[in-house]
């Protein structure tokens, strides 16, 4: 799934803030020297706009490039514009969850607390189309849709290239009856085999565990080449929330770490997960 255009275009902004910024210059001094309005340089290094070849060109005579890093930008340019499997699937997936999905296609580390619901990419096909049932004013064929992206995206924890995935989820969301206690005890047990891949870690948060950080659901995704810097993401009914700056990062990552050491471990976690799966079981 490497080479996600979304990451691509996410890539290629950062580089252009790099280099206007090292040319100690605002948008709007690149602009009025290219002609442009300041406005397109900004789209431009927010990833809001696309991005011509010959934009590239020009951006990159007045900084004085090298042709190697014009040539390098060209191609993040160009891949940018691609369209991700996922996006095939139109009114299936929400705008800004596509942007989700091709971050996360591109990491390498992903961080997740899930205080609610079990993790879409641990899922059952069954559970996943409950929740798009009676959460949202979908057809049936987006709601096909949904599901069948859902399912795709959990293929990369199996993969040759699958991120270090780190999950801890509340006990609640093991609690939680979606659907009916069949469907439960068929989402537990995928629960289990999940945890059971080289890739995967997970920590049930349980009901006991005392004061923790009040964060809501939320997700870390680290990237492999050190330019692309890590991010935080969090969702809701129509939209989401990316956070870049380092101090979100930094502050989540706390969270994060305080969440890990007031959850089970690993072990104790599969213990109490087939301690619930038994109980619906009954």
């Amino acid at each position: 799934m490497a080479g996600s255009p979304t990451a691509r275009r996410r890539r290629l902004s950062i580089e252009l803030k790099k280099l206007r910024e090292k040319s100690a210059l605002t948008c709007a001094q690149v602009g009025e020297a290219l002609d442009w309005s300041g406005s397109k340089v900004n789209r431009m290094e927010t990833g809001s706009g696309r991005v011509q070849p010959s934009d590239i060109d020009a951006l990159c005579r007045f900084y004085d490039t090298t042709d190697e890093l014009r040539e390098f930008l060209k191609s993040l340019a160009r891949e940018a514009k691609t369209r991700g499997w996922w996006q095939v699937h139109g009114s299936g997936v929400p705008e800004w969850f596509n942007i989700y999905i091709g971050l996360e296609q591109e990491a390498s580390t992903l961080r997740q607390y899930q205080c609610e619901l079990i993790p879409g990419l641990m899922q059952t096909e069954a559970y996943t189309a409950e929740l798009h049932t009676t959460g949202a004013h979908m057809s049936a064929e987006d709601i096909d849709k949904a599901v069948r992206v859902r399912m795709e995206r959990q293929t990369m924890l199996t993969g040759a290239d699958a991120p270090d995935a780190w999950f801890i989820v509340n006990e609640g969301a093991l609690r939680n009856v979606i659907g009916d206690r069949a469907l439960m005890r068929e989402q537990l047990e995928r629960v289990l085999d999940t945890a059971r891949l080289p890739s995967v870690t997970l920590q049930i948060l349980p009901f006991d565990a005392g004061t923790c950080p009040a964060t809501g659901t939320f997700t870390m995704l680290g990237f492999p080449d050190q330019e692309d810097p890590d991010l935080v993401y969090r969702d809701g009914i129509t939209d989401a929330v990316y956070l870049e700056g380092e101090h979100h990062v930094r502050e989540y990552t706390r969270a994060f770490d305080g969440l890990r050491a007031a959850a089970l471990s690993p072990q104790r976690s599969n213990q109490l997960i087939k301690t619930v799966l038994k109980e619906y079981a009954r």
